[in-house]
């Protein structure tokens, strides 16, 4: 290993601790549900109240799904045995796994998870551990168990036990593979019954990837399996167990060159560099080339494609299109299982999440997806073989699927009764949840354009570039003093560095400087700015110099506020970038994400008290940047008065506003003036308006003034734990945002994408 990549591993490493242990170790916790605020709710979730609920379950032990956590309850089980590419590192060093899964079941499925890390080795201990919570979990995940040990395991806990065990290791890898390769052959125009296989590894995925193909349609006759002792062949006796020896074959080949000859499709689950470009040249037609070892490739994509244009390439990696992720299934198989309360998954429910992740890969993108690809047009291809993880209907799709296979195969024991009213509540999960900034980071992704950060010698961020770096969302540029920027990066422990990671403007010491100072003078000469002021505010003004960055095309967006007045720094934006045409102000928007979902809120930093005219402009605006989400905007226009219940001058104004948007926006969903309440609950505004043109929860609140915006942004933000995004600049020319100096590092990392999103 280089000295270059030694420290930067050992950087990446400081900084995950970092991760792990602020502000509080771990990556869990665990929140009430109720309310526990005097002693008759006491009496409620304690004694002697919850005596009801006990005596109901030992009646009728389905109806802990009614009265518990239980059914929304998964265990994450290891032992540690066989823990990522680290091995037998034991129970203990393997709970950061643990808890991270866990944290995915929760991100992405709304799943509640224990991780539980058990010191057993032998299949009969690990059994008997795993088989006595049953009553305590609606399913168990198995994890990072070693083979063949975790066969036997989990065949022993799905005939002991009346709940989904599923072995993620095995079964989720299988399911995309399956979903690849079902796909590949399609676009090949190969039946699956006439393919031949070629698989390097043995280990429990690579099993679990063949037995599910086989259930698919491939001829177990035509797979060859090739391991560390080479091929897997009758009579071979080293290294073989009772579930490799079923892909045992009759042949005289040892080597996987001797045997990759016509292949079309080979699948890789074992180490760096075994497939060849030389093996590639000789694989069948158009080969799908599955090269999934961890961080690197059997092949990598580029060496696989110049040894053979017409291959079909996937890996693990995020980095290349076509990435077999594990977290494009299990959770939402799990939640599909557990919604209908699944006895087991079985493989009825595993070929029902192939054929969603391969249906949804052939769709025509929604309106949702194409922003999650960054607005391209995404379409089923040799580089778009299964969807992206940052899909927001995998769950619309692979939950339900995977709850009729349940009820089709007469494992569910709570059939949903309306699919449709299922699928809604799906959606409205989507959307609950942070997975909210999935389109806008995928667009940036998509877009990688250049940001210029005005605070550029700020910790937060340093630590900011650094994730935007590292998660490929664009090219940084910042702002301050190199040596100062260097010394600060090295201080906390940063791995990037400037002028090799990244682009730095000196105000001390720029090429750019006299035309930076010409344009300045252009666009703010009029407005009271003399040459020598001009000269001074380009050396110590870092927004100033931001602003003049974008709109001279050295940079795409730019972020500034972490000092000084934030109206101000607005007003630097709108002397040099300007408002966009047909916009004559600038509004802020700013995005609440919490447990009810996301809120968006305008103007909330910039306009004390706006026109109707106002109002209504930056209602369209809020509404255009909200579709950026993927989220269908619904407007309230809100005011002490309730549909006309007191005069008073928000009222009159807001219903001003309400006539211009009819006119200028009549596709917007918007109403008002209204209460508060009256936006957020349908039944209270059925009570006052039955007739309102708001037909569900709004989801942006028009203010009639900055105090009631900013007062209000500034309580529920605290109040209900909520992550804030933005504020968000509205109508100006070019992307330009100012942020609070208050933000986190996480918060630039969240308005950058945002800022590198709407850059296009």
């Amino acid at each position: 290993m280089s000295e270059e990549k030694r420290l930067a591993g050992s950087e990446l490493e400081e900084a995950a601790l970092f991760y792990h242990r602020e502000p509080r170790p771990g990556k869990l916790e665990i929140r009430a549900t109720k309310l526990l605020g005097n002693q008759r709710d006491l009496a409620l979730a304690y004694s002697p109240g919850v005596a009801a609920p006990c005596l109901a379950i030992a009646a009728n032990p389905e109806k802990a799904a009614d009265y518990t956590a239980r059914q929304n309850l998964v265990a994450v089980v290891s032992n540690g045995t066989a823990v990522l590419g680290l091995g037998n590192i034991g129970p203990l060093a393997s709970k950061p796994v643990m808890e991270g899964k866990a944290v995915l079941f929760k991100k992405f499925a709304g799943i509640d998870v224990f991780d539980i890390e058990i010191d057993a080795t032998t299949v009969e201990r690990v059994v008997d551990v795993v088989s006595a919570l049953e009553p305590t979990f609606g399913g168990i995940n198995l994890e990072d168990i070693k083979a063949p040990e975790c066969f036997e395991v989990e065949a022993q806990l799905r005939a002991k036990m009346n709940i989904p065990v599923f072995h993620d290791d095995q079964h989720g890898t299988a399911i995309i593979v399956a979903a690849a390769v079902s796909n590949a052959m399609e676009l090949a125009g190969k039946p699956l019954d006439s393919i031949k296989v070629v698989a390097s590894g043995a280990g429990a995925a690579a099993l679990a990837c063949l037995n599910l193909l086989v259930s698919l349609g491939v001829r177990r006759d035509n797979i060859t399996v090739c391991d560390i002792e080479g091929v897997v062949y009758k009579g071979r006796e080293v290294l073989m167990d009772r579930w490799k020896s079923v892909y045992a074959q009759d042949t005289d080949a040892r080597h996987l060159g001797e045997v990759i000859e016509g292949a079309d499709v080979f699948l890789g689950l074992s180490a760096a560099g075994v497939l060849k470009p030389e093996m590639v040249q000789r694989m069948g037609s158009a080969p799908l080339i599955l090269a999934l070892a961890n961080p690197n490739p059997e092949i990598t994509p580029e060496e696989a494609a110049a040894a053979r244009p017409d291959a079909i390439i996937c890996t693990g990696r995020s980095d290349y299109p076509n990435q077999v992720n594990n977290v494009l299934c299990f959770p939402y198989i799990f939640r599909g299982a557990l919604d209908v309360g699944a006895t087991t998954i079985n493989e009825e429910m595993k070929l029902a999440a192939v054929r969603a992740i391969a249906q949804l890969a052939k769709e025509e993108p929604a309106e949702i997806a194409a922003r999650a690809y960054g607005g391209s047009h995404v379409t089923f291809g040799p580089r778009y073989l299964i969807p992206s993880p940052f899909d927001n209907r995998l769950i619309l799709r692979i939950a339900p699927a995977v709850a009729r296979a349940a009820m089709e195969t007469g494992v569910a024991r709570r059939p949903i009764a309306d699919f449709e009213a299922y699928h809604d509540t799906l959606s409205r999960f989507v959307f609950r949840s942070g997975l909210v900034m999935k389109p806008v980071i995928a667009a940036a992704k998509e877009a990688q354009r250049r940001i210029v950060y005005a605070d550029g010698e700020d910790e937060r961020v340093l630590r900011a570039a650094q994730v935007v770096l590292e998660d490929g969302l664009g090219t940084p540029i910042l702002i301050g003093r190199p040596q100062v920027i260097e010394a600060r990066c090295l201080r906390y422990g940063l791995k990037i560095l400037p002028g090799n990671d990244f682009d730095v403007i000196n105000p001390d010491d720029d090429p750019r400087y006299k035309d930076y100072v010409e344009l300045y003078l252009d666009r703010a000469g009029r407005k009271g700015v003399t040459p020598d002021a001009a000269r001074n505010t380009v050396r110590t003004n870092p927004t100033v110099i931001a602003a003049l960055a974008v709109q001279r095309g050295d940079a795409d967006a730019m972020l500034a506020g972490l000092e000084g007045r934030f109206i101000r720094h607005v007003e630097h934006i709108r002397d040099i970038i300007g408002t966009a045409p047909g916009v004559n102000n600038l509004f802020a928007l700013s995005l609440l994400i919490s447990n009810r979902g996301p809120l968006f809120f305008t103007d909330t930093y910039v306009t004390p008290d706006p026109t109707p005219d106002e109002l209504a402009a930056m209602t369209m605006l809020a509404a255009e940047e909200i579709r950026r989400f993927g989220i269908t905007p619904r407007a309230a226009l809100l005011s002490a008065s309730n549909f006309g219940s007191r005069e008073g001058v928000s009222g009159a104004k807001l219903r001003a506003a309400l006539a211009i948007l009819r006119e200028k926006a009549p596709e917007l969903e918007v109403d008002g003036e209204m209460h508060g309440d009256a936006a957020l609950s349908l039944m209270d505004r059925a009570k006052v308006m039955p007739k309102s043109t708001l037909k569900s929860e709004a989801n942006l609140l028009v203010f009639p003034n900055l105090d009631a915006a900013n007062i209000t942004l500034s309580v529920l933000k605290i109040a209900t734990d909520s992550l804030h995004v933005g504020p968000i600049l509205l109508g100006g020319a070019k992307s330009a945002h100012v942020i609070t100096p208050s933000v986190t590092s996480r918060g630039i990392v969240n308005m950058s994408a945002f800022s590198l999103a709407s850059s296009v």
